[in-house]
This record gives C-alpha cells, structure tokens and sequence, in this order.
C-alpha cells in the first residue's frame, strides 16, 4: 500500500506540472448521512483538459483527506480525431483508463474504457457539451454467483458553460454504467457532479487573480452506497 500511495503521489506532483486547474473541496457528506461517517471530509482535484491537431487529452486526480491521505482516483481520457477537416469533425474515438487505491481497500476501480464520443461547443466556445458510449472492462468484478463479470457499457455526458460576462462558470458530467457489486446486490450505477463557479477575477480589486469560488453537488445512485445520495461541497479553485 506504501508503495502505492508514492507511486499516486509522484503522479500528483507530475501533474501539477501541467495542471490547468486545481480545485480544493470541503465534503458536507459525513453531516448530512451518518452511514457516511468514514467518508473523506477534504478532497483536492488536479484537472488538465488539452486539445491538439489529433483530438484532445484530459485527465483528473483526486486525493482524499481524513486525518491524512485516505485515497485517490484519477482518470484519463483520450480523444483521438484524425479527421478534424472533413464533416465528421464532430466524431471520436474515445479511449480511457479509470482507476484508485485507499487505505480500507486498497487498490479499487480499476478500469478501460474505449467507445465513441459526440462532441460540439457554440460559437465562442462558451457552450461545450459531449456525449459518450463506451464499452467497459473492470477487471476482477464478479457477480452474485461469483462469476466474473468483467464485460460492461457506460454513458458520459460533460458539458461547460461560462456565462454572465465572465463572472460564472458551470460544468458538470453525468455517469450510467453497469456494475456488478455483489456486496450492495446492485448492478446499475448512476453519477453527477455539478459545479457552479465565481470568478472573483472580474472583480476590480481582484483582476489579476485566477482564484474561483463556488461549490459541487455530487448526485448518485448505488454510488457511494446503495441508494440515492446528493453531496454538496465548498470549494475553492485556482485556474493556471
């Protein structure tokens, strides 16, 4: 596990490196849901999102707090589109890789993905939206019979939007996919997190800031745990 958790560290510090955002979230989850007692009271986020001549790249990290360091997530996404001049423009191959470590389970969510992804964005680029359909592995998932149970889809919608001048942002993604979790007798999982954003950049005083403060709704079903749960956070961001 020690090894692991360098290992997660080092990629933390890599990221930073070219890191677009960095965002720092106080959870409300333990005060609204006492089941959620053991639930991370702080978590930071390093978010990239890069396009280039051939699609785009976009990754994220999360690094959960209690006492200590109690877990962390990334995932990372590849766009891949060869044919940005042609009308199929709006098409891509998607490819991704999802995965985690705590120190209750250790290594978890482990994962690839690879499908199709519809994308657009308005005119100024203030309007972005995408929708994907992928296929899913998760290796080692087993179903209630204890047969493996590795073979699997998943949806993703993602959209951003600045509004009001410059002054609010919201951005957000919506997860549905199938899961075998044998120990919650679930096999469909549904996930959102919304954020909304004010830029304190367009205050006079402020101009030369790069400081966003706002908040984010994490809404889930057979997420966290069986059931429905909607998690708000404060939080606080920093765009480079």
């Amino acid at each position: 596990m020690k090894k692991i958790f360098i290992s997660l560290t080092l990629t933390l510090l890599c990221s930073l490196a070219v890191a677009q955002n960095v965002q720092v979230h106080y959870d409300f989850g333990r005060g609204l849901y006492k089941e959620l007692d053991a639930r991370p009271t702080i978590t930071t986020t390093v978010e990239m999102f890069r396009p280039d001549n051939y699609g785009s790249t976009f990754f994220f990290v999360d690094m959960d707090y209690n006492s200590g360091m109690s877990g962390a997530y990334w995932e990372i996404a590849r766009e891949l589109c060869f044919w940005k001049d042609s009308k199929w423009n709006w098409l891509s191959v998607h490819v991704e890789y999802n995965g985690g470590c705590s120190v209750g389970a250790g290594s978890f969510n482990d994962s690839w993905l690879g499908g199709l992804t519809y994308s657009g964005h308005s005119q100024d680029f203030s309007k972005t939206w995408s929708l994907s359909a992928m296929y899913k592995c998760i290796p080692g998932t087993r179903n209630n019979k204890g047969k493996l149970d590795v073979h699997n889809f998943q949806l993703t919608g993602v959209w951003g939007i600045e509004f009001g001048k410059g002054w609010f942002s919201h951005s957000g993604f919506v997860d549905f996919w199938r899961e075998h979790r044998a120990w919650q007798n679930t096999e469909y999982i549904f996930l959102s997190e919304i954020q909304f954003w004010v830029n304190l950049n367009k205050m006079e005083s402020m101009k030369n800031s790069n400081l966003s403060v706002g908040t984010e709704v994490e809404i889930s079903n057979n997420f966290v745990d069986k059931g429905f749960y909607a998690i708000p956070t404060l939080a606080a961001k920093w765009t480079f």
